[in-house]
């Protein structure tokens, strides 16, 4: 049965007993995510990234994933076999820029190297972690299989132009989510795919880059974490396949 209305949870819409899955938990939202959903009456949230670093609490487990590697990520799926349902899956991995990869201001800086490394980062990884972790979801009940997508993946909404790799990556994860979605709904008719955008997040992939932002301030971790989680409890699977920010409202593709 779902928690009384009582209780204090954010997602109240999902069944207890259930677990949590975490990916990408040493980085500045995945870690506010887990930290608050440690408060969610999970049996088990399991905090998985490259590092295996994160915040170790009572009821989070942590582990160690690749996204780079899919024996890595198919590893870690199979240490999830056991326990109680899976119900709540986010994604909160990202590449933006790091000291060999900066984002390309024109098209005469597209290196080949580097955009592939941004689609295996932010679009091959976590489609591979859905082929190895939706397995585990629930037939029935509410469960969520939520990405971390950026605004800036939306092709619609594209009116500065830049940014080449992180864009089109965003891009092709916005397809992956609806086209898992698609074929999940017809396994799983209550569970939920969608795109999060988390806003602009005081995070090392933002900080470079918060002088210039014209779109808002940047949230804290622990602020962008409770409006997640705000927004994936007052989802259904009406809602699958679709982007949605940071206030629950919907991003064009």
């Amino acid at each position: 049965m779902p928690p009384s209305s009582s209780t204090s949870f954010l997602l109240i819409s999902l069944e207890r007993p259930a677990r949590a899955l975490v990916i990408g938990a040493s980085g500045g939202i995945g870690s506010a995510v887990t930290a608050l959903l440690a408060s969610e009456g999970f049996e088990t949230v399991h905090a998985l990234s490259r590092s295996g670093a994160g915040r170790r609490s009572a009821g989070v487990r942590v582990g160690r994933i690749d996204l780079e590697n899919e024996a890595s990520i198919a590893a870690a799926a199979a240490q999830l076999v056991d326990g109680t349902p899976l119900r709540f899956i986010l994604v909160s991995t990202g590449l933006l820029h790091d000291p060999a990869l900066q984002p390309e201001k024109t098209y005469r800086s597209l290196d080949p190297e580097h955009l592939a490394r941004s689609f295996r980062i932010n679009a091959i990884g976590p489609a591979l972690v859905a082929k190895h972790v939706l397995p585990l979801v629930p037939k029935a009940g509410k469960s969520v299989f939520a990405i971390l997508s950026a605004r800036v993946g939306s092709i619609e909404d594209n009116r500065l132009g830049g940014w080449y790799g992180y864009r089109a990556s965003k891009a092709a994860l916005n397809q992956f989510v609806r086209t898992i979605a698609i074929e999940l709904g017809r396994q799983k008719p209550e569970a939920v795919c969608v795109a999060l955008h988390p806003g602009t997040v005081d995070t090392a992939l933002s900080q470079p880059f918060q002088s210039g932002s014209k779109i808002q301030k940047a949230f804290s971790p622990a602020y962008s974490a409770e409006r997640l989680l705000a927004v994936t409890n007052a989802l259904t699977a009406a809602h699958t396949g679709q982007f949605f920010a940071w206030d629950g409202q919907p991003i064009p593709f």
